[in-house]
C-alpha cells in the first residue's frame, strides 16, 4: 500500500511539472505568453502580432519591436475620434508591475508594417521586443487563420490590463 501511495504521489508530481501547451518566454521577470498573428491573404501590406505580457516586480515599458517579416514593427492602439475608430502608434507601452496586458485584435497590438511576404497559417516568425529595463527578448510568433481572434493555446479575451492573481 505504501508503494502504491508513493508511486501515485510521484506520478502526480510529474504531471504537475509538465510544461503547458502555451508558448512562454521570459526576459528578466517579465513573461510573454502565446505570441500569434493572423494569416494574411493575397499580397498584404500590413499585419498584426498579438501576445500576453505579465509584468514583473517593477514597472517597465516596451520601447520598440522588430521582425524580419516586415519593414517596420510598431505598437499600435485604437481610439475613438468623432465616432470613428482610428489606429495610432504608441511610442512606449507601459508594462505595470504585476499586471497582465493583452495585445489582441481590436486593442493594443504590434503592427507589422510593409510585410515582405504573406503570413501563412501554420508558419511562424521571430519577433524581438525591446524593454527599457529588462532588455530584449525574441519570441516565435505562430500564424493562425485569417480571421483568428485568439491563439490556438488559450483565450486572449478582454482588453487592456488585469491584475495578476
Amino acid at each position: 500500500m505504501k508503494l502504491l501511495f508513493a508511486a501515485s504521489a510521484l506520478a502526480l508530481s510529474l504531471i504537475a511539472s509538465l510544461p503547458t501547451t502555451a508558448a512562454e518566454y521570459r526576459v528578466g521577470d517579465i513573461t510573454i505568453t502565446n505570441p500569434w498573428a493572423r494569416a494574411t491573404p493575397g499580397r498584404p501590406r500590413n499585419g498584426g502580432a498579438y501576445l500576453m505580457i505579465t509584468g514583473g516586480a517593477a514597472d517597465d515599458q516596451i520601447t520598440g519591436a522588430d521582425t524580419p517579416v516586415s519593414k517596420k514593427a510598431a505598437i499600435h492602439g485604437h481610439s475613438h475620434e468623432n465616432g470613428v475608430m482610428k489606429m495610432r502608434e504608441v511610442r512606449n507601452l507601459e508594462v505595470p508591475a504585476g499586471e497582465v496586458m493583452m495585445l489582441k485584435p481590436g486593442g493594443l497590438h504590434i503592427m507589422l508594417i510593409k510585410l515582405k511576404h504573406a503570413l501563412k497559417k501554420g508558419d511562424s516568425f521571430p519577433l524581438t521586443l525591446h524593454f527599457a529595463k529588462a532588455g530584449d527578448v525574441t519570441v516565435e510568433v505562430q500564424i493562425m487563420g485569417v480571421g483568428a481572434m485568439k491563439a490556438g493555446h488559450g483565450d486572449h479575451g478582454g482588453h487592456g490590463k488585469m491584475k495578476k492573481h
